[in-house]
Formats: structure tokens, C-alpha cells, sequence
């Protein structure tokens, strides 16, 4: 499912998908639930879709079924290191580390988080590609996910630790706001109603 020609040369997707999920089980049992009327992985479905666009590293918890998965999508796949805190700055660091020093940027999207369109992915995209040094999708006033960040923050995004992902970068720097029309970069699967919930919106 990878692009033929980079449309976005220098960005790589980075797919968390190894946090600790502590509102449903384990976050890994929750990223393998079937969703849509395919039955595909919650983590997969998300992928697919920044597939699309860019090239994708997830990092997972384990290698084993989710991680094949991925793979088989086209994703690059890298595993959690063994006993390191699986919390969003871990995972993220990781997938950082694990793509080129020269890289021009990052488009940062979360495992639980299915529904976010494609023209939404590639619009956040080409903000960095234009200039900007970090880039959300707003809807209704609202900042979203995924987060776009330019070269400029590859280190702050390795010294980031603790489970707020890179809220204090967004806090610190100006960031520019791509208005969408896209509900899903709010809808995120925490709880298993949340995933009935999205079921339903999927049916």
C-alpha cells in the first residue's frame, strides 16, 4: 500500500501503537480488535490510511500478531524495547530514532485512532512540506491528531518524557492549524464503549 512517488519527500508517519491503554486491558488487545465491516484491526484500519500518504513506522509492544499485521500493510515495524515504560514519549522516541537524522519532518498519529480521512493526513503533510514547524487539523475550534513536526523538533521529541506525548512542545512553539471538515481526528477508542460506539458510526 506504499505511495509509487513520495508525495511528501523527507516525512515519515510514526504510528504509536505500544502505550499502556489503561482504560481497556491491555493497549495491544485493544490496537488487534476487529473494526469495519472487514473485521481489520483497529491499528490497521489507521495505518491504511497514512499508508496513503506517506511511508509508515509503527512501534508496537510485542512482535507477534499486530506487528505482522502491520507489516503486511507495509509498515516498517519496530519493537517496543524490552523494559522500557510503554507511554506514549517511549514510543515515540523510538519511532523518531528509528527514521533517517535528515529527515524533514513527522506526521505523528495514534493506533486508536481510525477514522481520521486522508485528505486530512496529506492537508496536515503539506503544511510541513510549505514551511510550517508544527501542524494540527482543527475542527470546530478544536485541535486534533495526527500532529505534524518539522526537523526543528527532532531533538525535543527525543528529550520528551512521561505519558503526555508532546503536548509541552505544542505549549512552547507556534503552531499552525489546518481547519478541516474531519470528525474523526477527535475520535480516538479508549473504552470498549468507545469501540461499540465506533461500530456503530461505521455500519
Amino acid at each position: 500500500m506504499h505511495t509509487e512517488t513520495p508525495r511528501f519527500p523527507g516525512l515519515t508517519a510514526i504510528l504509536l501503537a505500544a502505550g499502556r491503554g489503561s482504560r481497556f486491558d491491555a493497549m495491544e488487545g485493544k490496537l488487534m480488535q476487529p473494526v469495519g465491516e472487514h473485521g481489520q484491526m483497529l491499528a490497521v484500519v489507521a495505518a491504511q490510511s497514512l499508508l496513503r500518504v506517506l511511508p509508515v513506522v509503527a512501534v508496537v509492544a510485542t512482535d507477534g500478531q499486530l506487528a505482522r499485521a502491520l507489516r503486511a500493510q507495509g509498515c516498517t515495524v519496530v519493537t517496543a524495547l524490552p523494559g522500557a515504560a510503554r507511554e506514549m514519549s517511549a514510543t515515540l522516541r523510538q519511532g523518531v530514532l528509528h527514521t533517517d537524522t535528515d529527515a524533514r519532518g513527522w506526521l505523528v498519529a495514534l493506533g486508536d485512532m481510525p477514522m481520521v480521512r486522508c485528505d486530512t493526513i496529506a492537508l496536515v503533510c503539506q503544511a510541513l512540506h510549505d514551511g510550517a514547524d508544527i501542524a494540527v487539523p482543527v475542527r470546530q475550534g478544536r485541535r486534533g491528531h495526527p500532529v505534524g513536526f518539522s526537523a526543528r523538533h527532532r531533538q525535543a521529541l527525543l528529550d520528551l518524557r512521561g505519558d503526555q506525548g508532546a503536548r509541552t512542545i505544542l505549549a512552547a512553539h507556534q503552531v499552525r492549524e489546518i481547519a478541516v471538515d474531519d470528525a474523526g481526528i477527535h475520535v480516538d477508542v479508549d473504552t470498549r464503549a468507545d469501540l461499540r460506539a465506533l461500530d456503530r458510526r461505521d455500519a
